[in-house]
């Protein structure tokens, strides 16, 4: 993607561990449910009548952690309906890279679990998808990266990311300025633990490339100005969702 280097970071203790884990915001916004960076709200209780996707718990992280590579998004090829899973790999693998970033506050070793750029420029019926990506989703997604960064802090290890994959809703071609169809779901949890307390932040949206999940916008759908947002921080696992948005 654009020359960027893909790299996943991945930790196996006796077998591979798998982790359960946008609206594309041109005039269409999400539930308000994000908090300016470093605040500590929690987020409001609205349980799900339908259940999040299995999860399974992700032991701490070594302080020097193998490094092989990824294999790239299929964002040059065509859409499909395919379902994405929060329970394969690669998916892992995009948010063991996403909680590297928010620990490190570089937001490079995430961009692999960023909505690819050539799939934007298929989705997108704008007239310079490229620089809208750029500036606007990459540009924000680094802002919050390095939000998450100063909110969590150090001492952190994740645990679970949770995907109410009961929750995603297909986007139809003709809504918020797209001109191509995917899996969208809001309000995913990213579960660490911290000081022997558990802790959760929410990842704002995901959308579906060729039944693969990415991250489109992690602390905020829209904003309004050069600032970094943490979405939903809370004591506990949080409430993943609600879900709307596009």
């Amino acid at each position: 993607m654009n020359g960027v280097r893909h790299w996943t970071v991945l930790r196996c203790l006796g077998g591979l561990l798998t982790v359960a884990v946008s609206v594309l915001a041109a005039g269409c916004a999400s539930p308000a449910r994000h908090t300016a960076a470093g605040a500590s709200r929690s987020p409001s209780a609205r349980p799900s009548s339908r259940p999040a996707s299995p999860v399974s718990p992700t032991p701490a992280r070594d302080a020097s952690p193998s490094v092989i590579a990824v294999p790239p998004p299929p964002g040059n090829l065509h859409q499909t309906r395919a379902f994405p899973s929060a329970s394969t790999a690669v998916f892992h693998a995009e948010m063991t890279d996403l909680w590297d970033a928010v620990m490190t506050g570089n937001a490079d070793p995430a961009v692999q679990a960023f909505f690819p750029l050539s799939a934007y420029e298929q989705v997108k019926a704008i007239a310079d998808p490229a620089a809208d990506w750029r500036s606007r989703l990459l540009g924000g997604f680094r802002l919050d990266v390095a939000a998450a960064h100063r909110y969590v802090g150090r001492g952190a290890t994740l645990v679970r990311v949770i995907v109410p994959a009961a929750q995603a809703a297909w986007i139809d071609p003709g809504v918020c300025y797209n001109s191509v169809g995917y899996w969208h779901v809001a309000g995913s949890r990213i579960v660490y633990r911290q000081r022997g307390q558990l802790r959760s932040i929410g990842i704002a949206s995901l959308i579906s490339w060729r039944g693969r999940w990415y991250v489109v916008h992690f602390g905020t759908v829209l904003r309004n100005g050069a600032y970094g947002v943490v979405d939903a921080p809370s004591v506990g696992t949080g409430t993943p969702g609600p879900p709307g948005g596009c």
